[in-house]
């Protein structure tokens, strides 16, 4: 037991007195059992992302996106995207340059599927840490518990099975933070979470949430000095680095954040209301809690979450303040913590065993509301004639062309293609705008286009960005205004090549010819 200094904080003595967790003598077996969680998350994870990409749900935006910034990384270039713009500089989107730590595998393995299957094992691998402590805090069934709980949360769900993004490299990353929190290693905690700075930029403000725990729990000048980073850090990529690299010359992302009130004393007035309304955010906080039955709130941890809630609820973007996509998966093992930072504190282990079993009753109800589920139904074990005929298709397209696809099209070429959406955008700048009437001429040597709009979680069935009635009619422009031609139409799916343009004939009086020999 370390000794008490005199003069500290009754809770830095709280946290001297107490100590360090004896390690459980378990089986060889039980040792692995985190392990054996992580492997069988992973393959549940895989399966259903693998399958969602050869059943063409995946999406040029965002897969095809991340693919492309990774094959740049991997062959050693700048992550530009030509999905997302002409030069347009991925690190200029979001701040990640640990995207790329993935190049490796790339290489080894050029797909999409790479990106798949890596957010499968990164997302699986914070079950590793989550269920060691919870050996320690609640035993070998408890930990089952928890591992079932984290594991088939709606948070990791609705990111395993929604194409790749950059988040899934923070989620291991935090789960280990929080475990060296829980356990009292301040050092370790603050290294695990360092590298959350170049993950995303806001996830400097997660890492400052840790230095401030730090601080409060354990040693002030080592939580002082990362929080300090963690904002600096965010500061830094937000004002200077991403308007740097960004072609508009600003954070691409600062509108969602705009004002809405007319006044700062109006909006300072309304905020605690705009927080919560609509009342779908209201929803999302209960969800983000509920997987812990709602005991994680009782933990100081659960406050570590509230950098990535506070963006989400000021956002003017919908998207964020729903359940689906990948926006809550870093949320996931800070609830998971805070729930086993409350049990490990419990001494009544019938109060435990209630609320694990409370935790597993939550999970199950939830589960078939979330894209897991797929794994169980039909449909998900059945390839269509539609997506044969697109896979027939696109084997037409030579390796190395430029291709403008439709949008759930353009991952399965990015890998051996340049691919850029059709219709063309990003046009000026700006993402999309419905309605628009001018569009810029397609320049790709194919197009490739699909008339059927697939029903695939999270977005509701419907054709993107631009109506059927336009895409329809910038394929008709192709064809009678722009020098492409119908290579083939089937099932929906149209195939174009761009006919080369003969060049002008020679004019004037031909050059005479050299005698034999050099001239």
């Amino acid at each position: 037991m370390r000794t008490i200094d005199e003069k500290a904080s009754p809770n830095r003595q709280e946290a001297a007195a107490l100590p360090d967790p004896p390690a459980p003598a378990y089986t060889p077996l039980v040792r692995h059992l985190p392990w054996a969680w992580a492997a069988a998350l992973c393959l549940l994870y895989a399966t259903v992302a693998v399958r969602r990409h050869l059943l063409l749900r995946t999406t040029g935006y965002d897969l095809g996106i991340f693919e492309q910034a990774v094959r740049a990384y991997a062959e050693l270039r700048a992550p530009v995207v030509p999905l997302r713009g002409e030069g347009f500089n991925l690190l200029g989107d979001h701040f990640h340059p640990l995207l790329a730590v993935l190049a490796p595998l790339y290489r080894l393995a050029t797909s999409p599927l790479t990106l798949l299957v890596a957010q499968s094992a990164l997302l699986a691998l914070a079950a590793v840490p989550l269920v060691r402590w919870a050996l320690r805090a609640v035993g070998r069934r408890g930990a089952h518990a928890v591992a079932a709980g984290y594991g088939l949360s709606w948070g990791i769900a609705s990111a395993a099975a929604f194409d790749f993004h950059e988040v899934a490299l923070a989620v291991p990353l935090l789960a280990f933070s929080l475990e060296a929190l829980g356990h009292r290693r301040w050092r370790a905690a603050v290294a695990w979470a360092a590298p959350l700075l170049l993950v995303k930029e806001d996830l400097g403000l997660t890492l400052a949430a840790i230095g401030a725990y730090v601080a409060w729990k354990g040693p002030r000048p080592l939580g002082v000095t990362t929080a300090a980073a963690g904002l600096l850090g965010s500061l830094l990529q937000i004002k200077v680095l991403l308007p740097a690299l960004a072609p508009t010359g600003g954070y691409v992302h600062g509108g969602n954040l705009a004002a809405t009130r007319e006044s700062l004393l109006s909006a300072l007035a309304h905020a605690p209301l705009d927080l919560l309304r609509p009342e779908t955010k209201a929803t999302m906080l209960v969800l983000v809690f509920a997987p812990s039955a709602l005991l994680a709130l009782r933990s100081p941890l659960a406050l570590i979450a509230l950098p990535t809630l506070g963006w989400r609820l000021a956002s003017e973007n919908g998207f964020h303040w729903g359940t689906a996509f990948h926006y809550s998966a870093v949320l996931m093992p800070v609830v998971f913590a805070g729930l086993l930072d409350v049990l490990g504190r419990e001494t009544n282990r019938r109060t435990v065993r209630a609320a694990l079993a409370t935790v597993l009753a939550v999970t199950a109800v939830l589960v078939p509301s979330f894209p897991l589920a797929q794994i169980a139904q039909r449909a998900t074990w059945r390839t269509t004639g539609h997506v044969e005929a697109a896979r027939a298709l696109l084997a037409r397209i030579p390796d190395g062309a430029t291709v403008a696809a439709s949008n759930r099209l353009a991952p399965q070429l990015t890998s051996r293609c340049t691919v850029v959406l059709f219709p063309t955008f990003p046009v000026a700048g700006r993402l999309y705008e419905p309605g628009r009437e001018d569009l810029p001429p397609p320049t790709a040597d194919w197009i490739v286009h699909d008339a059927e709009a697939p029903e695939a979680w999270p977005y509701p069935k419907g054709h993107w960005p631009y109506p059927l009635e336009q895409q329809l009619a910038e394929l008709r422009a192709a064809r009678e205004k722009h020098g492409y031609a119908v290579v083939a139409v089937r099932d929906g799916i149209t195939l174009l090549h761009r006919t080369p343009v003969p060049r002008p004939a020679a004019t004037g009086p031909a050059r005479p010819r050299p005698a034999s020999g050099r001239p």
